[in-house]
């Protein structure tokens, strides 16, 4: 969800269903479903084998999903049906607070979601549980509400990192860390061109990919890889992949993960905004081999 005019939005996803290009190397799944809740997926979990998804909207509705496969990538998509999202008390989400966004699922059980309009992460024990807000720092209140926390991490140690989709003023993106007692910063990402940030998790090779968007002549997307160690970002980023103008939908949700081959993955889900035109898409693009090797000796 973000602060773009409805006239923005359709004629970007209009644009998306004409992309000149045609062909592309990652391999894209349109998935369809007549029930009212389905769309505005916002993140996107998956487990080892790419099968086990958990999905969030946006409108504060969670579910879990099996995921059929072949050779050539997904077949099927069969979803349980969703739970809504819920606050402390543990009564479903309404209002201006229900913007959720991020998603992680913690090595030790469970999920943790990030949500705008409100700037804040909850976790929680499973997906009927009431929520356990985590404290909010005076720089999570100082943020414009609808540029905040659309990408939520955890690396294998638990620590949950978050950055906003709007640039502060340096044109800089803060990453915030959650080590299980406060907030700190674990660094910053460099902006460039008009790509904002809107989904991140961490690879087997336990660096951050980040997932960023930008809006002009159709939505564009690009995959970059940032340098992690000891719980900080290094400053080493790296461009994996960027779309061409109106090649996909509006990804929004990333989810890294290896099959058993070895092969990483960095698969991406769209958010269709609730309108007619756009799509809900899932893309899965290969990662580069150092992933796998990496990972293999883990």
């Amino acid at each position: 969800m973000f602060s773009r005019s409805a006239q923005q939005l359709i004629l970007a996803a209009l644009l998306s269903l004409v992309a000149l290009s045609a062909r592309a190397d990652p391999r894209v799944f349109h998935w369809q479903h007549g029930a009212d809740w389905f769309g505005g997926f916002s993140a996107i979990e998956l487990g080892p084998d790419g099968r086990q998804a958990l999905i969030l909207s946006d409108r504060g509705r969670i579910l879990r999903a099996q995921i059929d496969r072949g050779p050539d990538g997904i077949t099927a998509i069969r979803p349980f049906a969703p739970e809504p999202v819920r606050d402390h008390r543990g009564q479903a989400l309404f209002g201006v607070v229900t913007d959720s966004e991020g998603l992680a699922r913690m090595p030790g059980g469970g999920h943790c979601i990030s949500f705008e309009i409100v700037p804040r992460v909850s976790c929680f024990d499973s997906l009927r549980s009431r929520a356990r807000p985590l404290p909010r720092p005076d720089a999570f209140r100082a943020l414009d509400g609808n540029r905040t926390f659309e990408a939520l991490a955890v690396d294998a140690q638990g620590r949950l990192f978050t950055l906003p989709e709007g640039a502060d003023e340096a044109g800089q993106y803060p990453v915030y860390r959650w080590d299980g007692r406060r907030w700190t910063l674990a660094g910053t990402i460099a902006g460039r061109g008009r790509f904002r940030p809107v989904g991140a998790d961490f690879g087997p090779d336990g660096q951050l990919y980040v997932l960023e968007r930008a809006l002009g002549l159709g939505f564009r997307s690009r995959l970059r890889r940032v340098g992690v160690a000891d719980g900080r970002l290094t400053g080493q980023i790296d461009t994996i992949w960027t779309s061409g103008p109106g090649q996909y939908d509006n990804l929004e949700g990333l989810a890294i993960w290896q099959d058993q081959d070895g092969q990483g993955w960095a698969t991406m889900i769209s958010d269709d905004n609730f309108i007619g035109v756009q799509r809900t898409e899932l893309v899965e693009l290969p990662l580069p081999s150092p992933l796998a090797k990496r990972a293999a000796t883990r």
